[in-house]
């Protein structure tokens, strides 16, 4: 139940932050991202109609796909995520919409004309908001239900699948702005976003694997299982000079995970022998999922 409500928790969270993000440094500097909330900043640039709107109706449209291809469990969280999204891009762009001199609406640029900054917070808030939703299950929806569906059954960046996709909108920016500056600040904006995603993404799904020999090896393992919960398998070896037999643990783990077990080994045996090595990739329960 905990992890549950930390997960739903961290969704809203990520949530929140993309909207700021796109609403606050994207939208008022005619900063064209990609995904649906790109479109909907065309559409918002073009004609005026409120990206929320926008936003809405075109994930409605592609969440046909997400109830195909990622069942009624994912597409209830999308959409939920799209109507929290919708709203909160709604609320926040009525917080800095004001009427200048000459009647009409203007949305206010926070940190004044540095389109330059509003690029780089607004791309580092986008990748950390959706970072964050995707390392919990979610779903901002838009293209990311594309990127999800494709991830789902190979293992192909998701960083990289949005980039595709990303890469025809924000070009289609040309035709409203008519301004290479705009299409080379939207490809920045965009680059700083995927790969601050990957970036944490990978990071939070590092695994390393350990080797322990020890005299008190039942004891490790135990602790291991209990306190960290991870599983734990026993080796038979020998060393070559003693010719004893000694029982090895071999530890999977997140490298997050990495310094509670260290702890566990000093706590019980300061003298164990124990190797520590990255590994690209672990597949199996508790961690990844094996794809086609």
């Amino acid at each position: 139940m905990r992890a549950t409500i930390r997960d739903y928790a961290q969704i809203l969270l990520g949530l929140l932050i993309y909207s700021v993000g796109f609403t606050c440094f994207m939208l008022p500097y005619g900063i064209t991202t990609g995904g649906v909330s790109g479109i909907s900043a065309l559409i918002y640039y073009a004609t005026g109609f409120h990206a929320n709107f926008s936003y809405l109706i075109i994930n409605l449209l592609l969440l046909v796909a997400a109830v195909r291809y990622m069942g009624w469990r994912y597409t209830v969280r999308t959409i939920i995520a799209t109507l929290l999204v919708s709203l909160a891009i709604g609320c926040i762009q009525s917080l800095i919409t004001y009427t200048d001199e000459e009647g009409r609406e203007q949305l206010l640029r926070l940190i004044g004309d540095q389109t330059f900054m509003a690029c780089a917070i607004g791309g580092l808030m986008e990748g950390l908001g959706l970072a964050l939703v995707f390392l919990a299950g979610g779903s901002t929806g838009g293209t990311d239900i594309i990127a999800s569906c494709v991830n789902k059954y190979w293992n192909i960046s998701l960083g990289r699948l949005m980039l595709f996709l990303d890469i025809v909108i924000i070009s289609c920016s040309w035709f409203v702005f008519r301004s290479i500056e705009t299409m080379v600040i939207g490809y920045l904006t965009m680059l700083i976003s995927m790969t601050f995603l990957d970036y944490i993404i990978n990071g939070a799904r590092q695994s390393v694997q350990f080797f322990i020999i020890s005299e008190r090896h039942e004891e490790i393992a135990e602790a291991v299982c209990s306190e960290v919960n991870r599983g734990v398998t026993v080796l038979m070896g020998q060393g070559w000079y003693s010719k004893e037999q000694r029982q090895v643990l071999l530890i999977m783990a997140r490298k997050r995970e990495s310094r509670l077990i260290f702890r566990l080994i000093k706590r019980i045996d300061h003298e164990a022998f124990v190797s520590m090595g990255n590994v690209e990739g672990v597949f199996g329960e508790g961690f990844d999922v094996i794809k086609r």
